[in-house]
């Protein structure tokens, strides 16, 4: 059948892997929204948040309506939200945020990907004041949109910063003004692509290109566990 079919293949069994590794995720996330705000998305913005991020990874209706049902199932796992904090390869900063029904599945998981990458786990808080609890919210930045005027607009809604990534727009504001600055963003008419807490570090710090890849080798395996829902670093 040729390279080129080769080359296909490849690209949708990577495509494949991808989505049946981050759809459980975001399903996971979905539901726990809907088990802390009610299933509500016009009342729940973290609800509301996890949805559009869903959609813009291209996962099926389906999918999220059933994540949304099995926030009141009596047979769902009661799923809670865990940190752990360490350092990777070269010093960088790590913030690992899980979601999980067992912690000490997901303590020994973390654990092991942390020491066999050269890194190790610290203490709970370790990392508190390295970064900042952040509402960030991404949008597309489509033909005549004037940024100048969508900064003024959600300056009233908590946004702090604005900046740009590729054909998105990134607005960042105080965790507290997650709801708002979010919602205005919809009332506005943007297309959002992603809303959620992240972690920002506070001290940004230059790593060489080849310490960035061996840290991101880190990363994909931290990744590939069911219970990560986020990583982030102090990579500049």
């Amino acid at each position: 059948m040729g390279r080129a079919f080769e080359i296909r293949r490849g690209a949708k069994e990577k495509r494949w892997d991808k989505m049946s590794k981050l759809f459980p995720k975001l399903a996971t996330a979905i539901t726990m929204a809907a088990k802390e705000g009610g299933d509500d998305p016009e009342s729940n913005a973290k609800l509301r948040a996890a949805i559009a991020t869903a959609k813009n990874e291209n996962m099926p209706k389906d999918n999220i309506s059933k994540a949304i049902e099995r926030a009141t199932a009596s047979d769902t796992a009661n799923f809670t939200e865990i940190n752990y904090e360490g350092k990777g390869p070269h010093g960088v900063l790590l913030w690992v945020e899980c979601a999980t029904d067992n912690n000490t599945r997901t303590f020994s998981n973390i654990r092991t990907i942390f020491n066999k990458s050269g890194g190790s786990l610290m203490n709970s808080g370790g990392l508190e004041f390295m970064f900042t609890r952040k509402a960030v919210v991404a949008f597309k930045k489509t033909e005549g949109l004037d940024l100048d005027e969508v900064e003024l607009a959600l300056i009233d809604h908590g946004l702090e910063e604005l900046d740009t990534e590729g054909d998105e727009v990134i607005a960042y504001g105080e965790f507290t003004s997650f709801g708002t600055l979010s919602k205005a963003c919809e009332d506005m008419g943007l297309e959002v692509t992603s809303a959620k807490l992240e972690r920002v570090a506070n001290n940004p710090t230059e790593f060489t290109e080849a310490q960035i890849e061996e840290v991101e080798e880190m990363i994909d395996k931290l990744d590939d566990d069911a219970d990560v829902q986020s990583v982030y670093t102090n990579i500049a």
